[in-house]
């Protein structure tokens, strides 16, 4: 433990952690996104490379922001800043706290009018307003609702409402009693999609869909994006896991903790695929229809099956709580930064990040409508934001935590932290140190179009494989050495 720990609020269990920390990392992403890049990409071969990600990028790097954070117990800012100086480094380290809280902002920034689209579906279903006889009805639709700057802000401004008045309650009585109903709540909506899903003729194409594995199926270009989206979707590098790391209790395991998190927002992910995917089959629609899967295909089958109407509102609700649920986390860290380091109340600070937010997430919307001829290098300025948080600062945050974690910070102290058995320890320090920063560089350089897609994949897989033949040797020698001692 860290000598003179600032006081700080918890949260009352582990689950507490658990399920806002899912409910960070689902979100959108696994219930919009999974789906229709998994259809992109072929299905099983893609699904599988997704879960080897998650292991080898993204659950190493997530146990490392939780453990910063508990052993900094403040916001990203303060909490590097606190375990960098017990290692006796560089103050310039909390740059990258910096640099996590105002990512964390800046993807809330457009992320809201996206979760916007949600709350909106959710009224067009209950009104009536999602009718059509085509894909390209529902396109018109999707269109006409972002045309509308009123309609597009007024949902975006309820998100935004609603994420702050929900932050402003605190950490228990705000954060973990919200989520410890909605993240639930979702769950029990999917699975009654998936139920409805087994009798409605597609379930058993959706399954061989999700799980079988093609290996010609697989691109390149679907390698990387599973690697990318296992990083993405765990929330890594926005400061959100972090701040919440800071609020989990001492007695809390992080290795159990977070393979928990991590497992849970995987099931989630292919639950959605389940819920989804048989309502596309029984309909005759193809599974690959990208980002309008769920706002213009998902919409025409519901309005083809019985009962289509109620499930599409269960359906969007469960989407609609994803999306809170995400928007929370990423406003934390910076409501907790003003808290603890401005002497503002976290009702005030919630407030006024959120004033600031709304002016931020109207400039984002205004990309749809009015503003859309509004633009810098040819990108709007939803655009921008997307390109600077995703591409830029979330793989050079995920980066900088691996790197300090691994080589800078005082193995003793992270040790502590961790409390892992000594194999354990072990492989999580070689995951960081080398097999994700690797593939944190890999989605990086592949973002930003230095290299050639299928150049990039290959270089990828050929390195991984050096690096863990390398890591096992190394790992394995000293017991193969005192065996073979013993024997002699």
């Amino acid at each position: 433990m860290t000598t003179n720990e600032p006081s700080r609020t918890q949260w009352l269990g582990r689950w507490g952690f658990v399920l806002a920390a899912t409910g960070s990392a689902v979100g959108l992403g696994n219930i919009w996104k999974f789906p229709y890049m998994t259809g992109e990409y072929g299905g099983g071969a893609f699904v599988l490379v997704y879960l080897v990600c998650i292991l080898s990028v993204g659950v190493p790097i997530m146990m490392t922001e939780i453990a910063l954070g508990r052993r900094g117990r403040g916001s990203p800012i303060d909490a590097i800043r606190r375990v960098v100086q017990e290692s006796g480094g560089s103050s310039l380290w909390s740059l990258f706290g910096w640099m996590a809280m105002l990512c964390g902002f800046l993807i809330l920034s457009f992320y809201v009018v996206v979760a916007g689209w949600s709350f909106a579906y959710l009224w067009k279903m209950i009104s009536g307003g999602l009718v059509g006889s085509s894909v390209d009805d529902m396109a018109a639709i999707f269109g006409a609702n972002n045309a509308n700057p009123f309609s597009l802000g007024g949902w975006s401004t309820l998100v935004t409402v609603a994420t702050m008045v929900i932050v402003g309650k605190g950490v228990q009585q705000g954060i973990e009693k919200s989520v410890g109903w909605m993240m639930p709540g979702m769950v029990i909506m999917l699975l009654i999609m998936i139920v409805y899903g087994m009798f409605s003729g597609g379930f058993g194409q959706a399954v061989h869909f999700l799980f079988d594995f093609k290996a010609s199926s697989l691109s390149s270009e679907g390698m990387l994006a599973a690697m990318g989206h296992a990083f993405f979707t765990l929330s890594l590098a926005s400061g959100a896991i972090l701040t919440y790391g800071s609020y989990l209790p001492r007695r809390a395991s992080i290795g159990r903790t977070t393979l928990t998190v991590a497992v849970a927002d995987t099931l989630v992910a292919l639950m959605a695929g389940l819920a989804i995917f048989p309502v596309i089959f029984a309909n005759g629609m193809e599974p690959n229809s990208g980002p309008g899967l769920i706002f213009m295909s998902l919409p025409l089958a519901f309005q083809a099956m019985p009962m289509g109407t109620l499930f599409g509102i269960l359906f969007f609700i469960m989407l609609s709580m994803a999306a809170l649920t995400s928007s929370i986390s990423m406003v934390e860290a910076t409501v907790s930064w003003l808290n603890d380091n401005k002497g503002i109340s976290r009702k005030a600070a919630a407030w006024g990040t959120g004033i600031v937010l709304w002016l931020m997430s109207t400039l984002a919307m205004l990309s749809f409508n009015i503003g859309a001829d509004w633009t810098l290098a040819g990108k709007h300025f939803f655009d921008w934001l997307d390109f600077l948080t995703s591409r830029l600062m979330m793989p050079l945050g995920g980066l900088g935590m691996a790197l300090l974690a691994g080589f800078f910070l005082k193995s003793e102290a992270v040790r502590d932290e961790l409390d892992l058995p000594a194999g354990m320890h072990a492989l999580w320090l070689f995951m960081v140190r080398y097999v994700s920063p690797l593939g944190i560089l890999v989605i990086f350089v592949d973002a930003l179009g230095i290299v050639a897609v299928d150049f990039a994949a290959h270089w990828l897989w050929l390195a991984l494989i050096l690096i863990v033949m390398t890591g096992l040797g190394e790992t394995l020698s000293p017991r193969l050495r005192r065996t073979l001692n013993a024997k002699g």
